[in-house]
């Protein structure tokens, strides 16, 4: 089950929460969702260079609060946070609402899954070799504190005629293991014999939360009494 489920979705909701926070009606809930997509695709495209792995949106009745986390903000803020404000405006035209927006920034972008990815795709855009973008990558990962690491190219490798597949893996990577924060990466790298499919998994370590072990012996069934038997 692990190799077939996408870790972020086996976990949310048990684990983690929801990247899109909101309700709608079912007549609203197409529409929203399809804005939900755009304003996730026009910050990646516009703002690729800023290392972005994950965009968070809520709604309220008023306003949509998009809240960016970025590896480097600094592009996205810009001189004096003039890059926001016309970033809030530009996204206010795109889909017709009062928009806030919030920037946060990642502290170790090299154990993010999406990030490593999308540094793995531009490699072999370059033309580098994917054998060694794999092992320096794995090393540098592993380096940055990860406990597990898994790398799987899938495409026309090294020019070949026929696609296939190379995986490398490091550390414990333990899939099925919901308290393990495993984080997920896919993205497409464009090479001149194709495009070539990038999926990494990083293991984070384990979930750090309150322990609910007081909760859980509160909220148990009670035991039944043992029956005593007369002689």
């Amino acid at each position: 089950m692990g190799q077939k489920v996408n870790p972020i979705g086996f976990r949310t909701g048990v684990m983690i929460g929801w990247k899109s926070r909101w309700y709608a009606s079912k007549k609203e809930f197409s529409s929203l969702l399809i804005e939900d997509f755009r304003i996730r695709r026009f910050l990646k495209g516009k703002y690729r260079q800023a290392g972005i792995p994950k965009i968070e949106i809520e709604r309220t009745r008023d306003e949509v609060k998009v809240v960016v986390f970025s590896a480097r903000p600094g592009i996205i803020i810009g001189r004096k946070g003039q890059e926001v404000e016309r970033l809030q405006e530009e996204l206010q035209q795109l889909i017709g609402r009062r928009v806030n927006i919030k920037i946060e920034e990642v502290q170790r972008p090299e154990i993010q899954a999406q990030l490593v990815a999308e540094d793995i795709a531009d490699q072999l855009s370059r033309r580098s070799s994917f054998r060694r973008t794999m092992k320096k990558t794995v090393e540098t990962t592993m380096e940055a504190g990860a406990k597990g690491i898994k790398i799987q190219l899938a495409g026309r490798l090294g020019g070949s005629e026929m696609a296939r597949r190379e995986k490398q893996i490091s550390g414990a990577m333990p899939l099925s293991t919901l308290r393990a924060k495993i984080d997920y990466g896919f993205t497409e790298a464009k090479t001149a014999q194709g495009h070539i499919g990038v999926q990494v998994w990083v293991n984070q370590g384990v979930y750090e939360g309150e322990d609910d072990g007081a909760d859980a012996e509160e909220g148990q069934a009670q035991k039944k009494p043992k029956r005593t038997y007369k002689r």
